[in-house]
């Protein structure tokens, strides 16, 4: 857990946000997500049709015509870089290419006037709302639960999972440098360098493998920045004894330290400067990814994302309180790519990531949270149609695959738009995790190209097409605007 010196920060940091807020009141917005579900395309779409008024008839003060304008603003962060949203959206719209992942923090401030549906409130004053939505890496994520973990506590974790059927072929390097090492021996830095290289080559290999892990930390070794080099990078996990004390020049010794040195270098600021000061929060889920790679990762997703829902901050705190703490009272688990099925399967899909994360979102209901799963596509790149084949009806999407992306031995080659039967989700989620062949997993899964945007008379082009983002934005936001 956070030192006392850490709550102590945070209490400071949500104070002077809370006596902004008194004159401007503000909402922080976390999307969180694991590497391509797809956090840069859902904050750049959100903010595209709350600017040019997209088609979101379940959001309610838009479709009632109580939101008079919203526009960005500069960001209070004035540390943190800009969310680049002019750069994604000419990505999306004018070259019809997906952005680059998340590679760092960012954040981006909208302001929405709006007039209260209540009047009284109108009576006060206009109504003004600070959006703050701060988007950070998915591979970021993976080290939060290591605030509660010892060197032993993470070395057994890691070097279990490196064991595991799905991943000992890619881990075998490291493991076999792993078993000739003795850690009482005194610290050598060429094998401390071997070890670490051998060890974030896996980590590497294992986000790049096509079996979609989705468990492993340490996320900075796998998305260094400016810490390329340093100590506090330079460790792995050794099958060190709990309890043991080891010499204090040994390997053990160095790397513990070292351990130690990144939980406080990298992980605690993160923590407290950013995620700790979150209203809010979406948590982004490529499940189809995962089913389409079997029941090895989707059971490493859901360990996954149990992990990291636990370290978000549920529930409401007093008035009093929230002065100084801020809590997390409104948590949206979304499954991304609803727009690679047809809407008969969105149910299924839902109940499959309701089935992943539903221990740890009970914790986040039981501390007063509210939760809601959703499947959702922030930019939708499909449409969807009926053929007929044999006499008998089949639902299909049609889109333009990405160029190299094959169905069948067919490869596709990013220009032609294709009708595809993505085929059936299970009904019970529970047949997915226990192992269903591949033949039974039923989805024809294909990456495709962003949408040809409808163009207005005057030729501007029209507000990016969405499955179900208005109903993202009403439960994230829809009451603030009340």
């Amino acid at each position: 857990m956070p030192s006392i010196a850490d709550e102590a920060r945070i209490a400071l940091d949500n104070l002077a946000d809370r006596a902004t807020s008194l004159f401007n009141p503000t909402l922080r917005l976390g999307v969180a997500g694991l590497s391509r579900a797809g956090k840069t395309v859902f904050i750049t779409a959100l903010v595209h049709n709350l600017l040019h008024g997209g088609r979101l008839p379940l959001f309610e003060a838009q479709a009632a015509g109580r939101i008079a304008g919203t526009r960005l603003a500069e960001q209070p962060d004035l540390a943190v870089p800009r969310f680049q949203y002019e750069d994604h959206v000419r990505l999306l719209v004018d070259e019809r290419l997906w952005p680059n992942s998340t590679r760092a923090i960012s954040e981006i401030r909208l302001t929405i006037d709006y007039e209260s549906a209540s009047a009284f409130s109108r009576l006060l004053s206009p109504g003004r709302l600070s959006l703050d939505i701060v988007d950070y890496p998915g591979e970021w994520l993976l080290d939060l639960p290591l605030i509660e973990k010892d060197f032993a506590t993470f070395s057994r974790e890691a070097l279990d999972r490196a064991r595991l059927p799905q991943r000992s072929a890619i881990a075998a390097p490291f493991l076999a440098l792993v078993a000739e090492l003795d850690l009482a021996a005194p610290a050598d830095e060429a094998r401390a360098q071997a070890l670490f290289r051998a060890f974030a080559a896996y980590l590497q290999a294992c986000r790049a493998d096509r079996t979609a892990l989705s468990t492993l930390p340490p996320g900075r070794f796998l998305m260094p920045g400016d810490l390329e080099g340093s100590p506090a990078l330079t460790f792995a996990p050794l099958p060190v004894e709990d309890g043991r004390a080891y010499p204090r020049d040994s390997l053990a010794a160095l790397f513990t330290n070292r351990y130690e040195g990144y939980k406080s270098v990298v992980v605690k600021p993160f923590f407290r400067e950013h995620f700790a000061r979150l209203d809010r929060q979406i948590l982004l889920v490529d499940a189809l990814q995962a089913i389409n790679a079997g029941p090895a990762a989707l059971q490493d997703l859901e360990t996954a994302l149990t992990e990291i829902f636990l370290c978000f901050r549920p529930g409401r705190a007093s008035w009093l309180g929230s002065l100084v703490s801020r809590r997390i009272d409104r948590i949206l688990v979304a499954a991304t790519k609803a727009d690679h099925l047809h809407r008969e399967s969105h149910a299924r899909l839902e109940a499959i990531v309701r089935r992943l994360v539903e221990e740890a979102a009970a914790r986040a209901k039981f501390s007063g949270a509210t939760v809601e799963m959703l499947a959702l596509a922030a930019v939708r790149a499909t449409r969807e149609a009926s053929v007929s084949d044999k006499g008998e009806r089949l639902p299909v999407i049609v889109g333009t695959p990405i160029a190299g992306e094959t169905i069948a031995g067919e490869r596709f080659d990013g220009l032609r738009e294709t009708a595809i039967f993505p085929g059936d989700l299970p009904a019970d989620p529970g047949r997915l995790l226990a192992g269903l062949p591949a033949e039974e997993r039923g989805i024809n899964f294909v990456r495709f190209r962003p949408p040809r945007l409808e163009r207005s008379a005057d030729g501007l082009a029209l507000s990016l097409p969405h499955i179900r983002l208005d109903r993202a934005l009403q439960f994230l936001v829809g009451d603030r605007l009340a």
